[in-house]
């Protein structure tokens, strides 16, 4: 012992059943006539509570943080399925993957930082092949989740396959720890529904792919019904099939799971005055607003489409014959606007992502592509306020 001066030390030690202690050790150096140390007067004191109630309070400080979060960012996109899934990376993937750690990274230190990030479905070509999820998928999504510290939630598309067993076995198994516990009031039991909520913001992650499924219907409508809105001012719901699109899943062609979503969510979702809904099925981007009345006034819902996520490119088939949705909410005065179509050019439909900027009750849209696609401008420019002037 050459210290001549008091000293405090803070180390854990690991018991025989496996326990860990922190232990707190202090001590006082006794010197002799010719000042060398002869002795050392200390203690050490087992800790544990006091780490464990300093972490426990740190959380608590760091949840009311979160809670009172009225700022932030976050990211949405889908259809990231490639065409080598099962033998490499996702390649098309990877570049929005680098850009969206970019992206987290620059807002890091700003007052809209990264919160999470919402994919809307179609991870991989065949989610009954584990080795799809495996090789192509889950290395990509570890990097926003280990190097991006970004939560990641994930809805099936069709391509998930979460409709078979294998299917659903392999999904959980890729995401599951990611998204709430079945147990939780936040997943509905037996189903990859789900939500959550970030400070003034609660998202719901419906799964179109049964979106007639009545146990899923009442659940989210439960949610919605029980949703303290002086807290949560912003609505979000993601799936992967859109209520609108102009792609080769929309325009004259109306699949199953759209027509229970325009019948049966989109009434819901007016009547619970949801922001925006954010989709993917088709690989392209589009954006349509509804504005609707009831008795608190006129309001506006976003309706983003983005499958951009790395699936090969769709192009524009035409506008969807919107006459009969519209009759059938004559009476809320419903009217959809088609802000942005897609081209008709597969080359002038990029690969992207968008990011989504909360301030308040204040959503404003980035939409951000890659690779050839770079400086695509879908509003004059890349962004856009999702409000009336």
């Amino acid at each position: 012992m050459l210290r001549k001066t008091e000293f405090e030390a803070d180390f854990r030690i690991v018991l025989p059943d496996g326990t860990i202690k922190n232990i707190r050790s202090i001590g006082h150096p006794i010197l002799d006539e010719r000042g060398d140390v002869v002795e050392v007067v200390g203690a050490s004191i087992d800790v544990t509570e006091h780490h464990r109630a300093r972490a426990d309070l740190e959380k608590a400080f760091e949840e009311i943080e979160r809670l009172r979060d009225t700022k932030f960012s976050f990211i949405a996109y889908g259809d990231t399925r490639g065409r080598g899934d099962g033998r490499e990376v996702q390649y098309e993937h990877s570049l929005i993957v680098d850009s969206m750690l970019g992206q987290i990274k620059k807002l890091a230190s700003t007052e809209y930082p990264v919160k999470f990030v919402l994919q809307s479905g179609d991870a991989v070509q065949d989610g009954r092949d584990a080795k799809q999820w495996n090789t192509s998928f889950v290395p990509l999504i570890d990097r926003l989740t280990t190097e991006g510290d970004a939560p990641y939630f994930l809805v099936p598309g069709n391509h998930e396959g979460t409709t078979t067993d294998a299917g659903m076995r392999n999904y959980l198994d890729a995401v599951g720890a990611l998204i709430p516990e079945e147990s939780s009031r936040r997943r509905l039991k037996g189903h990859t529904t789900f939500s959550f909520g970030y400070g003034n913001t609660f998202v719901i992650g419906l799964d179109g792919n049964v979106a007639g499924d009545e146990a899923q219907y009442d659940w989210v409508k439960a949610q919605l019904e029980e949703l303290d809105r002086t807290r949560y001012v912003n609505v979000i719901v993601f799936c992967h099939q859109a209520p609108f699109s102009s792609g080769p899943h929309g325009g004259a062609e109306v699949e199953q799971p759209t027509v229970e979503l325009r019948k049966r969510y989109m009434p819901l979702f007016n009547t619970h005055h949801v922001r925006v809904v954010f989709s993917g099925h088709e690989h392209l981007f589009e954006h349509w607003v509804e504005h609707y009345s009831d008795s608190a006034g006129t309001h506006r819902m976003d309706l983003v489409v983005s499958g951009g996520g790395g699936a090969p490119i769709y192009a524009y088939t035409g506008e969807p014959n919107l006459e009969d949705y519209t009759n059938a909410n004559a009476a809320n005065k419903v009217k959809l606007e088609h802000l942005v179509r897609p081209s008709v050019d597969r080359g002038l439909n990029p690969y992207h992502f968008v990011l989504v900027r909360i301030d308040g009750g204040k959503l404003e849209l980035q939409v951000i592509s890659v690779d050839w696609g770079a400086g695509f401008k879908p509003y004059r420019s890349n962004g856009v306020e999702l409000q009336d002037p």
